[in-house]
């Protein structure tokens, strides 16, 4: 709805990993270190550029999502105002995308700072 801001900062993700997936009815929640993601829209995973799982509301992840557990962040990239790509080890990277006009599509929140609505 907002979209992304350039001056959100995700860079101290590199080097941390994610330990749990939580899901929600409406929503997916996960952690790479210091930064929580509340997200409810599309996400999708890509292993070296070809899409091996995708979430969407009021759906159960795919199996793809174990994958991204306990593998180091290598790089995070704001591409546009309509997405995010987290990079793992591995050739994993996960796709974050603010696909709606009218709705919030996520919650991002950096420890010790206010939340950003995107």
């Amino acid at each position: 709805m907002y979209g992304i801001p350039k001056d959100l900062n995700l860079d101290v993700m590199v080097g941390s990993e994610c330990t749990q997936v939580r899901v929600g009815q409406f929503d997916i929640q996960f952690s790479f270190g210091e930064i929580d993601f509340n997200v409810q829209s599309k996400i999708s995973l890509c292993k070296h550029g070809t899409e091996i799982g995708v979430w969407e509301e009021g759906t159960w992840p795919d199996d793809a999502f174990y994958k991204i557990m306990n593998v180091p962040v290598e790089s995070v990239q704001i591409q546009n105002s309509k997405i995010i790509v987290i990079s793992l080890e591995k050739g994993i990277s996960i796709h974050l995308s603010d696909d709606s006009e009218q709705f919030e599509t996520m919650k991002i929140t950096i420890r010790g700072e206010d939340p950003w609505i995107i």
